[in-house]
Order: structure tokens, then sequence, then C-alpha cells
């Protein structure tokens, strides 16, 4: 009896939810793609060489925002090559006069009479000469006083 029924048959009709979509993800990605500058409009009509441009434009966007940090970036070296310029000149004002004065004591006349009284000790010494000895007037079991 399929072809009677008291009750009313409706055709077979296509209701699909899909399961895994999110319109709000979608358009997180869409605004997060637009800020990137990777597409404008996908929801619009396709224009050739519109994802060319947006490709274009936000590299051009990217390179800008880079030389002007760049520049930043170029004035805090040059401050800094600035300073270690003038803390090296500051050392070497301080440090040359110094190595001047110890290479002038070196080649002065005291330091050359004192290479010569050196020198005179030396000739003058005699191995063979006999030794003078000094009497020790300590002995043991005495006391030493210390006075104040």
């Amino acid at each position: 009896m399929g072809w009677f029924s008291p009750y009313k048959r409706h055709a077979n009709s296509f209701s699909y939810t899909p399961r895994y979509y999110d319109p709000e993800k979608e358009a997180r990605e869409q605004r997060r793609a637009e800020m990137k500058g990777e597409r404008l409009d996908d929801g619009g009509e396709y224009t050739p060489g519109k994802y060319i441009r947006a490709k274009r434009e936000a590299r051009d966007l990217r390179r800008e925002q880079e030389s002007k940090k760049g520049n930043s970036d170029k004035r805090m070296k040059m401050w800094t090559m600035g300073v270690a310029v003038i803390l090296l000149v500051t050392l070497i004002y301080m440090l040359i006069p110094r190595l001047g004065a110890i290479f002038q004591m070196a080649t002065t006349d005291s330091s050359a009479k004192k290479y010569e009284q050196q020198q005179q000790e030396v000739e003058a010494f005699d191995p063979y000469a006999p030794l003078i000895i000094v009497p020790n007037d300590y002995q043991e079991g005495d006391e030493i006083e210390i006075i104040e």
C-alpha cells in the first residue's frame, strides 16, 4: 500500500547545514588578511590584477614602516659611534702623556747614572778578595730588651 496514505508526503528536500562553518572565524580571517594586505575584499568581483596590486601595496607599506624604523636605528648607531669615538679620544689624550713620561724616565740621565754605577760595582767586584767577617754579639739565652 505504498500508493495511498492518509498522511501527505512531501518531496525529498535537501537541507544541508555545514558542520564546521564558523562565520565569525571567517570574518576574523578576512579582517586579518586585509590588515596584512594579502587580500582587500574577497567578497567583491574579481578584477584583473587585484591580488597582485594588493600584495604590492602591502609590500610598499611594510617597506615604508621598516625604513622609518631603520632611520631611528641609524641614528642610534651614529650616537653610539660618536660616544665611542669621544671616549677613545679621551683615553688617548690621557694615556699618551703618561706613556711619554714613562719612556722619558727610561731615557733620562738619572737612569743612565744608575746604570753606570751598577756597571762600576760589577767591575769592582773581586770574587777572590778575602771576606770580612762581622762577629755576632748575640748568644743563646740572652734576653732582648725593648725600650719604649
